[in-house]
């Protein structure tokens, strides 16, 4: 893995006007994604999570989306590219495998079709040698016979061969980054720890991948780095040592926490975070987590800046509680740090 960043993320700020009112999806974001890297973005829904990866691609453009920040991919400064030339980077350079599957391909076209469309939007190749490159993709992902498979529909194919043919689709350009929108949700255990593999294959011959997930098992199995988002804003980053055996933030406590443990008896009920997530058309005062933290304090009404107060490189929190204070509190509190709420 390379220290040299491919993509920069800087303090971007994504909103939409809404009859409502100015719904703030992503408030002054910024990371790094290096060569050869699996970052996770974790966090519930609404976090920010899908809104900040889909905007690198320019698919939250709209008139009434307003950005601001700046998205660094190599000479490329992507938050004021035009739409032809992020056309040119969709797929080539920068491919998303987006959340479902059904919904992500044409139920009128054969999948094969769709796949060797894109090969063909990209490299000037005949329609045969699109085919067989297809062909190729879907025994590199695993789908079963694949010269027959590939004249199907997507109605004809599972839930899983779906997302392996998203899969095929996004890899087919051999793009350096590759973003994946929860690429493990709604499938079963045996099939996740499929697509997971696929996906260490695919960072081995590729570049690099961004996981958006809501499954802290999955970040376990494949992540380097991890960022927790909450309310539109990145709460804590670190590598993947860092947020599993020192977390620093209590929503991540309880992210960790509602987990089941095989080293530990099974509980009748698994604990969650009490309360609800924000609503990002009226944000509480401070900090976003506030309202729903059993630790919170008066310097909460303030917004803490995101940096390291643990003095671990890299390891950064947006949390005003003093390190010392954290650890004792996750001790007191058992691993999570949250009193469990039973749902």
């Amino acid at each position: 893995m390379s220290d040299a960043p491919l993509l920069t993320v800087s303090d971007l700020h994504v909103t939409f006007a809404t009859e409502d009112g100015t719904l703030r999806a992503v408030d002054g974001v910024s990371w790094e994604l290096r060569e050869g890297e699996v970052l996770a973005i974790v966090g519930e829904s609404g976090s920010g999570k899908s809104v900040s990866a889909q905007t690198i691609m320019g698919l939250t453009r709209g008139s009434n989306a307003r950005f601001e920040g700046e998205i660094h991919y190599g000479d490329h400064e992507l938050v004021g590219a035009s739409d032809a030339e992020l056309r040119k980077l969709r797929g080539s350079e920068i491919a998303m495998i987006f959340q479902d599957p059904m919904t992500s391909l044409n139920p009128v076209y054969r999948v094969g079709s769709q796949i060797a469309e894109q090969i063909r939007a990209h490299d000037d190749v005949s329609k045969a040698e699109a085919r067989e490159r297809t062909i190729e993709l879907f025994k590199e992902v695993g789908i079963p016979n694949p010269q027959e498979r590939i004249d199907n529909y997507p109605h004809e194919f599972s839930g899983g061969m779906r997302q392996r043919a998203m899969i095929a689709m996004a890899m087919a350009n051999e793009p350096k980054i590759l973003i994946a929108d929860e690429p493990t949700t709604a499938l079963d255990v045996t099939i996740q720890a499929q697509i997971v593999q696929i996906l260490r294959n695919v960072r081995e011959r590729l570049s690099s991948v961004i996981l958006i997930t809501h499954d802290l098992g999955v970040v376990a199995e494949i992540a380097d780095r991890v960022l927790v988002m909450y309310g539109g804003r990145v709460v804590e980053e670190g590598t993947l040592d860092d947020i599993f055996y020192d977390p620093q933030h209590p929503y991540t406590w309880g992210l960790l926490g509602s987990l089941t443990r095989l080293d530990e008896d099974r509980p009748d009920r698994l604990p969650s975070i009490a309360g609800m997530p924000p609503s990002l058309l009226a944000r509480p005062h401070g900090c976003a987590f506030r309202p729903r933290c059993p630790h919170a304090i008066d310097r909460c009404l303030e917004i803490p800046e995101l940096e390291s107060r643990i003095g671990v490189p890299g390891h950064l929190d947006r949390c005003c509680l003093e390190p010392e204070s954290k650890r004792a509190l996750r001790v007191v509190h058992g691993r999570i740090g949250l009193e469990a709420e039973v749902s």
